[in-house]
């Protein structure tokens, strides 16, 4: 399917990665493949991936994105993927500006993957596990049927969002810590017998008997788990009543789960950082008389508004050249803080010239939330002109609801934080003592979909094969959602569990 670059193409690569070490950035060795759109969307369908387990969506993504390159309404310009070496892809249709543009692009990308935090603990040969991913799966449907693999595939890509953003995919929760016993606590209560009697009043055995009771009754109030479990998929694979291939399979979903979650945690900066260094490469480095204007089209269709949606291209590149004016005129620190003259604030410039200084250690040291929590503010909220909008019932149209700074940073950070996805929490796995399985989840002020939540708590029993119970908030009140593998049923109340 992969096709080695021309020639022409590989002198470019050199000529951009010459330039964008220059400017400081530092990436893994890149190999491009050059792919016809045929081809390219079929990677995309698998995230990039050429070898990935077979499953239907994956069908489904690459009929979707046929379709939208056949009507013209989307192409994929690049694809690059978080490996070493990095892979990155070219579509053979593009102008050579367009791969120049790409180029550039992907050389921010890779720099961003080997130098940010949340990349660090990330399998930097993923396309290597992917392939063996879908080998073992390939196995497992030769071994049990595609019906019962596929089926139960089904289930962990239901629930892949059940996943800890913050740790990486290798890393395992510590282990729970023993409950130190008490001997004094479990040792039965004598009966007041002189020595030579105590044998005959407090027998050895009905001691032992009353000691046991007494252990297991200590045992029952345990909770188990101590803490709520953030990761609902590893506690599943690690204590669900599963087949050694289903646990297998469940591991497999969840370690490429974790593996894309740092992406979705840096979309902003990721995006961003690629796109200040391909507009700095191209008008700075790269770019001929002759291809400045199909250029600029190009770049101007990154930057454009999304219907609906926020651009992550077009905040995270405006962020980056905030940041970096910002430290090099030194508009920070208590100075800058305690000036409340617009003017004397619109003047300002101490000549501190860090600003590149500053974006390498940010692109380092923050992910999405952090990034924007610390770096944007009521000057960069009025030049963009950012506001949150709501849907006006009586207009029968979306307006402007805000245009405040704290509103509009507010609405971002809320929009960011576990991608707007509802965060889920293992809260207890031997509920009433029946082993029943309790989910918690974290209410923040947008309920849940309870159509969707009814069919997650349905696929997890599945998994857990026991009664699973959801506790959330739904109109400002206490809801406790039963699955018990028959029916649900729903009630106004929280679940009491045991303490």
């Amino acid at each position: 399917m992969a096709h080695e670059p021309p020639r022409e193409l590989q002198a470019l690569q050199m000529a951009v990665e010459h330039h964008a070490r220059a400017f400081g950035l530092d990436f893994f060795d890149i190999v491009y493949e050059v792919l016809d759109w045929e081809e390219i969307n079929e990677v995309a369908a698998y995230g990039g991936y050429p070898a990935r387990y077979p499953h239907w969506r994956f069908g489904m993504e690459y009929q979707e994105l046929s379709r939208s390159y056949a009507y013209g309404l989307s192409k994929i310009y690049e694809m690059v993927i978080n490996n070493d070496p990095t892979y990155a892809y070219l579509l053979a249709a593009n102008h050579f500006v367009d791969q120049k543009l790409v180029m550039a692009h992907v050389s921010g990308h890779a720099d961003f993957f080997k130098h940010n935090y949340m990349f660090a603990g990330t399998n930097r040969r993923m396309v290597d596990e992917m392939a063996n991913h879908a080998a073992r799966i390939r196995r497992y449907v030769e071994t049990h049927g595609v019906e019962a693999v596929e089926g139960f595939l089904d289930l962990c890509l239901s629930i892949d969002n059940l996943v800890d953003p913050n740790a990486p995919p290798s890393r395992r929760p510590e282990p729970r810590e023993p409950v130190d016993e008490d001997p004094v606590a479990e040792e039965p209560a004598k009966l007041r017998a002189k020595g030579y009697m105590d044998e005959f009043v407090n027998p050895r055995a009905a001691m032992e008997a009353s000691r046991r009771r007494r252990k297991a009754e200590r045992k029952k109030e345990e909770r188990f788990p101590a803490q709520p479990q953030r990761d609902v998929m590893l506690f599943l694979q690690e204590h669900a009543p599963l087949r050694n291939w289903e646990r297998d399979v469940l591991g497999i979903v969840r370690e490429e789960a974790a593996y894309f979650a740092p992406q979705g945690r840096t979309k902003v900066m990721n995006e961003g950082w690629a796109s200040y260094w391909h507009s700095r490469l191209m008008t700075e480095r790269l770019l001929e008389g002759s291809e400045v204007i199909d250029y600029a089209d190009n770049h101007a269709g990154v930057m454009a508004p999304a219907p609906g949606r926020f651009n992550p291209y077009k905040l995270g590149i405006e962020l980056w050249r905030d940041v970096e004016e910002r430290w090099n005129k030194g508009r920070h620190g208590p100075d800058w803080e305690a000036c409340d003259d617009y003017a004397a604030r619109e003047r300002w410039d101490t000549g501190e010239m860090r600003g590149q200084e500053k974006i390498f250690e940010v692109r380092r040291h923050y992910n999405d939330v952090t990034f924007i929590d610390a770096f944007l503010t009521p000057e960069f909220v009025r030049r963009h002109g950012l506001f949150t909008y709501g849907y006006d019932r009586a207009a029968r149209q979306y307006v402007i609801a805000d245009r405040d700074f704290h509103a509009v940073k507010e609405k971002l950070l809320f929009m960011l934080t576990n991608f707007g996805q509802p965060r889920i929490d293992v809260a207890d796995a031997n509920f009433l003592n029946r082993g029943e399985l309790v989910l918690a989840h974290r209410y923040e002020g947008v309920p849940l979909r309870l159509d969707m939540a009814r069919e997650t708590l349905a696929n997890v029993q599945r998994i857990w094969k026991r009664p699973v119970h959801l506790e959330t908030t739904y109109d400002d009140r206490p809801l406790a959602m039963h699955f018990d593998g028959t029916s649900h049923s729903e009630e106004a109340s929280t679940v009491e569990r045991v303490a």
